[in-house]
C-alpha cells in the first residue's frame, strides 16, 4: 500500500475512533461475494484488511451468507472453506434470507455494535451510506479500498461534537449557580463624608426660649401696639413680664438694666429734626 493512501486510511479510522467508539479489533461482517473474489483474486482476506484498517482485525460472517455459498456447490467449495475460519455471527433468522438483507439488520439503524462492512454488492454499498458510522470496505481491480465517510457520517460527527462542547443535565445540577454582578454606574461622585464638617447642634434651652418667644409675640393684640407720638397702655401682659422680672436673678435685672440705659443714650444722642 502506497504511503498516502495508508495516511488517509488511517486519518479515517481515527475519526470512527474518536467519534463513534469504534475499538481494536475492528469487527469485519464480511459477505458471499466479498469471499468469492477473495478466491478468485488469491488475496489474504484477513491480512488485506487489518492493513487497509491499521489495526487488528476479527472478521465475521452470517449463517445466511454461509447458506449462500452452500448452496452455489461445490465450486465454490475454497470460498466455503475461507468463510469456515471466521467467527460466526449469529443473526437470529430462522429461515436463511439473502446475504443483503441479512447485513443490513445486523447493523440496524445505528450500527450499535461498531461494525465494519466488507461488501461487493453495489446495491448494499448504497444503502449502508444512509446509516451513520458505518465504514465499507471493497475490492477495486484486485485493491482492496476503504471508502470516504458518507453524509451521514460527516453530520453525525458535528453532532457528536456539539454535545460535548455543551454540558449535560446532571453536570448542570452539581455546578452551583453564581449570581451576575451588578456594574457600578458611573456618575458625580459625592463628597468625601470625612472632609465635611459636621454641623452643629443647638441646645436644647434656646431652641424652647425661642419658641416661648414667638408664641409671646403672637398672642399680644393688635390694640396694645401704640401709635407714634401716643404712650402704650399697661395691660395684663405687662403686669405679667414684671412678675417675670421680679422673679428673675440679680444678675439678669442688672443685664436687664444695662441694656435700657444704653437705648437710653443712643435716643438722646440723635439731634431732634430741624424745622
Amino acid at each position: 500500500m502506497r504511503q498516502k493512501r495508508a495516511k488517509t486510511y488511517r486519518k479515517l479510522m481515527h475519526l470512527y475512533s474518536m467519534s463513534f467508539g469504534f475499538r481494536q479489533p475492528y469487527q469485519i461482517l464480511v459477505d458471499s461475494e466479498m469471499c468469492k473474489i477473495a478466491i478468485d483474486s488469491k488475496l489474504d482476506l484477513t491480512k488485506q484488511l487489518s492493513t487497509v484498517l491499521q489495526g487488528n482485525v476479527k472478521p465475521m460472517i452470517t449463517q445466511c451468507s454461509m447458506q449462500e455459498l452452500y448452496l452455489q456447490g461445490r465450486e465454490r467449495q475454497p470460498a466455503v472453506d475461507l468463510a469456515k475460519t471466521f467467527e460466526r455471527r449469529k443473526c437470529n433468522h430462522r429461515e436463511a434470507i439473502p446475504g443483503d438483507e441479512c447485513l443490513l439488520s445486523v447493523v440496524g439503524e445505528t450500527n450499535k455494535h461498531r461494525y465494519v462492512v466488507a461488501t461487493q454488492l453495489h446495491t448494499l454499498r448504497n444503502r449502508l451510506r444512509i446509516i451513520p458510522a458505518v465504514p465499507v470496505v471493497h475490492i477495486n481491480r484486485a485493491v482492496m479500498v476503504l471508502e470516504p465517510p458518507s453524509e451521514a457520517t460527516l453530520k453525525a460527527k458535528e453532532l457528536t461534537e456539539e454535545q460535548l462542547l455543551h454540558p449535560s443535565a446532571p453536570e448542570l445540577a452539581t455546578v452551583p449557580q453564581v449570581k451576575p454582578v451588578q456594574k457600578k454606574r458611573k456618575g458625580p461622585k459625592g463628597p468625601n463624608p470625612l472632609s465635611v464638617k459636621k454641623k452643629k447642634k443647638q441646645p436644647e434651652t434656646s431652641g424652647r426660649a425661642s419658641q416661648k418667644s414667638k408664641a409671646e409675640t403672637s398672642d399680644t393684640p393688635l390694640s396694645t401696639a401704640g401709635l407714634p407720638g401716643q404712650k402704650r397702655k399697661r395691660d395684663s401682659q405687662d403686669d405679667r413680664h414684671e412678675g417675670q422680672s421680679a422673679g428673675m436673678t440679680d444678675g439678669a435685672q442688672d443685664t436687664a438694666t444695662t441694656r435700657t440705659r444704653k437705648k437710653r443714650r443712643k435716643t438722646s444722642a440723635v439731634p431732634p429734626p430741624s424745622p
